[in-house]
């Protein structure tokens, strides 16, 4: 017998787990299955909607005032800009740690590279960073974590000209963890306050560490730190080191894996858990009946097929870099459902390489109709009760838009909240 639900949602990255909460907040039964970790762990933590145009034009200060002039194929043209913010203020209303709410502009945020990336919302822990604040910052770097160069860090944000001094410095982290020690060990060193040696003499993490910072502090009244300052209090661990320090604290969003990211993950995974939907992770879907409609899909687990049906299905399995679209020398493809990707000899027909140029394989995914059903090469729905949402869709390119986040959350609220109501 197969497990039911009203909407079946496939994938569990950011797409994904907003479809599941927008299908479970407009009332449906809800079922989210996923197989692999989802990107988000490799992901900032910053919530971009839109900070360039296709062709490069940017920052832009105000993304919702682009939408309008974007390309036909773009997943913003598809949802509309009214979708976007309603998708945002759905986002908002489960992520009350976030900023950014407050303004339809775009943020500037400095990052571990020493670049400043336009973004619509951040991590409460990074607003003290923001470039529009003209207080001056202190980096600090750590010997162990080389990804990290503090210095040339703050020498590129003074190139390019941000509206404050900025200096960055290397330290030892008390307790000399090795260079491959994970994230998580100073996340949980610091959560806990945990005990660490210094010169032979055992010291509460916190106090060691601020007692490093602090010589190296000269009139900077923001100190930032690699993101790292604890999981589960982070906000007590940047007030109790600014205390010690007589600043304020913020963390600089870090390459993968990335602890902001981690932070988001679970707290989307906590609200789908509160909307009230079911959760299984860790499996593939094998295969699926259905000609017009799919019917059920198969998840394999533990060697069996176990079927799941429902009324609606959202496909939210990712990109190329999440494996949700896949490529190989015949082609690109989707490998759950085999929906169209546009790609070879038909994918001009698609992309508009006036706008796109040589870049079009970067926008290869899923083509949908308005209602973000996958679509074949000539337009015909693929599977009426199937819709396709987030990094699966093709038509925009979101490392250089840096709109991979904003288009996961609206076409992910679109997509449930269809489902939703297609299944009620």
């Amino acid at each position: 017998m197969a497990i039911e639900s009203e909407v079946l949602v496939i994938g569990g990255g950011l797409g994904g787990l907003t479809s599941a909460l927008a299908a479970a907040r407009a009332g449906a039964d809800v079922r989210l299955v996923s197989y692999k970790q989802s990107t988000l762990r490799n992901a900032s933590g910053l919530i971009d909607i839109l900070g360039y145009t296709p062709d490069g034009d940017g920052p832009l200060t105000d993304p919702y005032a682009a939408i309008p002039t974007l390309p036909a194929a773009h997943p913003y043209s598809t949802v509309g800009a009214s979708t976007v913010r309603d998708a945002m203020a759905l986002f908002d209303d489960v992520m009350p740690n976030y900023r950014g709410s407050h303004t339809d502009t775009n943020a500037l945020v400095p990052t571990h590279g020493g670049t400043l990336k336009p973004t619509a919302r951040y991590p409460a822990g990074a607003s003290a960073g923001v470039a529009s604040d003209e207080r001056d910052v202190l980096l600090v770097g750590l010997e162990s974590m080389v990804d990290f160069d503090a210095e040339r860090a703050a020498d590129h944000l003074g190139a390019a000209g941000v509206p404050f001094d900025v200096r960055g410095v290397t330290i030892s982290f008390p307790g000399d963890l090795r260079a491959d020690a994970k994230i998580t060990r100073y996340a949980k060193l610091l959560d806990t306050d945990g005990e660490v040696s210094v010169r032979g003499r055992s010291r509460p993490v916190r106090a060691a560490l601020a007692e490093r910072v602090a010589p190296e502090l000269a009139d900077e009244q923001r100190v930032g730190f690699p993101a790292i300052l604890g999981d589960d209090n982070a906000a007590d661990i940047r007030e109790d080191l600014g205390d010690r320090l007589g600043t304020e604290i913020f963390e600089v969003p870090m390459g993968p894996p990335s602890l902001p990211g981690l932070r988001l993950e679970d707290a989307l995974f906590d609200a789908l858990r509160a909307a009230g939907a079911s959760i299984e992770t860790g499996n593939p879907v094998a295969e699926f009946d259905g000609d017009d409609r799919v019917e059920q899909v198969y998840i394999e687990k533990n060697g069996a097929k176990i079927p799941n049906s429902a009324e609606q299905y959202v496909l939210a399995t990712g990109g190329l870099v999440g494996k949700g679209v896949e490529s190989d020398r015949e082609g690109v493809y989707e490998p759950v459902f085999d929906c169209h990707v546009p790609h070879a000899e038909d994918r001009y027909d698609w992309f508009d390489t006036d706008v796109f140029g040589d870049h079009e394989f970067a926008r290869f995914g899923v083509q949908t109709d308005d209602d973000l059903r996958p679509t074949q090469a000539d337009g015909r729905v693929e599977f009426e009760n199937l819709r396709a949402a987030g990094a699966v869709l093709g038509g925009y390119d979101f490392a250089a838009e840096k709109s991979g986040s904003g288009v996961s959350i609206a076409t992910g609220y679109a997509a449930g909240t269809s489902a939703a109501q297609e299944a009620q």
